[in-house]
């Protein structure tokens, strides 16, 4: 596995609200996992799925994310209105939450990195039953997030 950037499509994405909307133009970009403690807090998760771009290549569209130190190295970007985790960015890059990309995006984890915080529980997941949502609970679910990517 090559942790060098391998050339990607221009994707879109934003927040679940839609107000914050953005692009990122072709190019070279990585994809990885965090499994370190910061990220685990900034998402509410196990690990961080980012995708690594320049900060030349991205355009904004809409309302401006608001930002947080998270460490004297980086910021984090977020919706004020939805709450949303956007992005880690440091002077020239941002690393976009994988989830805020287009769902067609070829998302493909080159490298894993903070594996010291990595939670031993993930190594259960292959051997878990998986489902799809109940079509019941689809059913009377109405959404309130953007239906835009």
């Amino acid at each position: 596995m090559t942790d060098a950037p391998q050339d990607h499509p221009q994707t879109q994405g934003g927040c679940q609200c839609g107000a914050i909307r953005f692009t990122i133009t072709a190019g070279p970009g990585k994809a990885g996992l965090c499994h370190c403690r910061m990220c685990q807090r900034a998402t509410g998760n196990a690990f961080a799925p980012l995708y690594e771009v320049p900060a030349a290549r991205v355009f904004w569209e809409g309302a401006a994310p608001t930002e947080w130190a998270s460490s004297n190295i980086s910021q984090r970007g977020f919706c004020p209105t939805c709450g949303t985790p956007l992005y880690l960015r440091t002077d020239d890059t941002f690393e976009f939450m994988a989830g805020c990309l287009s769902p067609d995006f070829p998302f493909r984890p080159q490298d894993q990195g903070g594996m010291e915080a990595r939670k031993g529980w993930l190594d259960a997941l292959p051997s878990l039953p998986a489902h799809t949502t109940r079509p019941e609970l689809l059913a009377v679910v109405v959404s309130h997030q953007s239906k835009e990517n």
